[in-house]
């Protein structure tokens, strides 16, 4: 893949995923007004636009793998490990999401209580560990407070849902690094 298409899709999903998820957290708080949170229309455009965050997201990873070079076996392996962790969470969202939106999904596959809970943290684990890899690399290819920043506004969500919108402009803030036209060196990554 050509370098300057990685950088697009990683610069489209920083800053796309954190913005729908904010997105999602206002109009959350917007269907929540009225005592209860359910079926209607900003529900139901809400986790449209949580599902497609997580599916950049999901992106997202698989951008920052590939921008990880890992220059030994021990390397290699912790980046395919965060990988598969990242997409594995993205996973459960997504699952979890689509069943939110429709609920057969559930009724034939639901998923299992311990992947529900687990899903999230996996998520943040793996995306956690890609972006450390990427302020560890000599030179350092991010700034040392973006995962700081990322693992910040995602412990708001755990803290209290409502604070979705915030903890998303920590992420989106987190994130904007790789934004830039040329987010780290064009060191290619070794597999």
């Amino acid at each position: 893949m050509a370098m300057n298409t990685l950088h697009g899709r990683v610069r489209v999903a920083a800053i796309g995923a954190p913005v729908l998820l904010f997105l999602y957290g206002v109009l959350r708080l917007i269907d929540g007004m009225d005592g209860h949170r359910g079926p209607g229309f900003a529900w139901n455009l809400g986790h449209t636009l949580f599902l497609i965050a997580f599916l950049l997201f999901g992106s997202l990873v698989v951008g920052l793998r590939q921008l990880v070079a890992v220059p030994g076996r021990p390397a290699r392996v912790v980046a395919s490990l965060a990988t598969a962790a990242g997409l594995f969470g993205a996973a459960c969202f997504v699952w979890g999401i689509l069943g939110d939106l429709f609920a057969r999904v559930h009724d034939t596959a639901p998923v299992p209580g311990p992947l529900a809970a687990a899903g999230p943290l996996v998520f943040q684990v793996g995306i956690l560990g890609l972006l450390v890899m990427l302020v560890a690399a000599r030179p350092r290819r991010l700034p040392f407070w973006t995962p700081l920043l990322v693992l910040g506004g995602f412990l708001l969500f755990a803290i209290d849902l409502d604070l979705i919108p915030v903890g998303a402009l920590i992420v989106l803030c987190g994130l904007s690094p790789l934004a830039r036209r040329s987010p780290v060196r064009s060191t290619p990554a070794v597999r």
